[in-house]
């Protein structure tokens, strides 16, 4: 085989390789624009339940047990594919300066993400692994199994911080306070004149309120991250495509270059071969002449 056969071989693996990381780059972007409209209805969810809160915090301070210095679990959103340049990484080296300035006890990690589990896999502190979200519709199971793993820590260690690790939306590193939540919220004074009206006792009400806010942000953090993951798979496959698409146009360029060498070997072949039949037709056509020109003499003779 020719190594302008080799080079057109490569070239079309090459070819195949592009079409298929440019359709990962399309479903991504497509990904990126479903989650936005999602992100957006969920962070309106959050923002008016944290408004709730304040103004029920306001007037009902009492029923919010402040934060003490308890173990402190972390719920890590990692990506469950690749593609996605240093998102795991950068979401550990957060860690790492989280808990190096942290004070409490570490309680444990949950990694969510199988790309992340790979980079955890013999860390002692992680307490359990969940399988991420690949598309916005895998979000309500992940979120199942988060609740199923915080409540076993709760029964393990009883009271816990808990917060939640994610890239948020516009790129950074977000560290969210989950458990308890609305501490931001004590010791500020009501935000309207009269307090608000209840049809519930202020322990159930903040109660239900928690369970919404809980269900709300998590939601919110598995949306951000989840969108800020594809973004930059996003990122990552242009420019991939791109390496690729350059890499193309040079093997072209240079199985073109060949392929002008062969043109050339094989015209120099025709025209060696036609000198050599001229040549030949030459010295037959002159030993018939010199035969026919003796066979005159002697006629003449």
């Amino acid at each position: 085989m020719t190594r302008r056969r080799v080079l057109e071989r490569h070239r079309h693996s090459l070819t195949e390789i592009r079409d298929i990381m440019n359709s990962m780059r399309t479903l991504a972007h497509i990904e990126v624009r479903k989650l936005a409209r999602l992100a957006d209805a969920q962070n309106t969810v959050v923002h008016s339940i944290e408004d709730v809160a304040a103004d029920f915090l306001g007037f009902h301070p009492e029923t919010l047990t402040e934060a003490n210095e308890v173990s402190a679990v972390y719920l890590l959103i990692g990506t469950e594919r690749g593609f996605c340049g240093d998102f795991n990484h950068a979401l550990l080296e957060y860690l790492e300066s989280v808990l190096s300035a942290q004070k409490t006890d570490h309680g444990g990690l949950i990694a969510i993400g199988h790309k992340l589990h790979v980079l955890l896999e013999k860390n002692p502190h992680v307490a359990a692994f969940i399988d991420g979200a690949s598309v916005g519709e895998d979000v309500p199971v992940i979120l199942n199994q988060m609740v199923r793993e915080l409540t076993a820590f709760q029964d393990q260690y009883g009271a816990v911080t808990v917060h939640g690790l994610y890239h948020s939306g516009e790129g950074g590193i977000v560290m969210q306070e989950l458990l308890p939540p609305f501490q931001n919220y004590l010791h500020q004074p009501p935000c309207f004149s009269h307090p608000p009206m209840l049809n519930q006792s202020p322990p159930e009400f903040l109660g239900e309120l928690l369970d919404h806010y809980l269900f709300a942000a998590l939601h919110q953090m598995l949306y951000a991250s989840l969108m800020a993951e594809n973004r930059r798979r996003v990122v990552h496959l242009e420019g991939a495509v791109k390496h690729l698409d350059d890499r193309s146009a040079e093997l072209s360029r240079q199985c073109n270059a060949l392929r002008q060498e062969e043109i050339i070997e094989e015209i120099e072949v025709i025209l060696l071969s036609e000198a050599s039949v001229d040549e030949s037709w030459r010295k037959r056509n002159s030993s018939i002449i010199a035969d026919c020109t003796s066979d005159t003499a002697l006629s003449e003779s």
